[in-house]
């Protein structure tokens, strides 16, 4: 895996753009993002609750800053008829060798259930495979997200592990999948 990632680039599915993460995203970001039904699987490690006024603004910060350093991509998710106004948030990571997650992602409730996540994670997953040349992704989510887990198993992910983990809801349990380069391309060719 390369030591410094490319800038993040726009890409676009069938109803989506994916496009970097910009400071202008923090007001529609802090409206749509400290929801419960969205953060209550995240990493309790990394996400204050309750969600703080400047939750948005400060977390894109930081975002900008591991972009710019080359350490990470971020994307807002927005229609493709309103570009501007992101309804969720996808990020890709190399491997680091031990936190076996390198995809993360979010989307606002009211856009649940209409396939736009698995679109943004195959589109996510095509970058990192065919853009990148990257072997695997590690992929993770808390055993009570049943929504994220189906993600992995239509991408061809397999679950290898069980483990303790923190989440905004409180301990429980992380599923780890391993979604492989080749399979993933030989599932699509199929």
């Amino acid at each position: 895996m390369p030591d410094r990632l490319p800038p993040t680039p726009t890409l676009q599915t069938g109803r989506l753009v994916l496009r970097p993460l910009r400071m202008e995203d923090a007001p529609i970001i802090q409206r749509r993002f400290p929801q419960w039904e969205i953060v209550r699987f995240l990493n309790g490690n990394h996400v204050p609750w309750p969600y703080p006024a400047d939750g948005a603004a400060s977390h894109i910060a930081d975002c900008l800053e591991e972009m710019a350093r080359g350490e990470k991509l971020y994307w807002s998710i927005a229609l493709e008829s309103a570009p501007d106004d992101p309804i969720g948030r996808i990020e890709l990571r190399p491997d680091d060798g031990k936190s076996r997650d390198m995809r993360g992602f979010w989307l606002d409730p009211g856009h649940h259930g209409k396939g736009f996540m698995t679109e943004a994670a195959e589109c996510v997953t095509a970058f990192a495979f065919v853009t990148l040349g990257w072997p695997h992704l590690w992929l993770s989510n808390d055993t009570r997200n049943a929504a994220s887990a189906r993600i992995k198993e239509k991408q061809g992910a397999t679950l290898v592990d069980r483990e303790p983990c923190r989440s905004v809801e409180g301990d429980g349990t992380r599923e780890v999948w391993l979604l492989k380069r080749e399979d993933w391309l030989a599932r699509r060719g199929a």
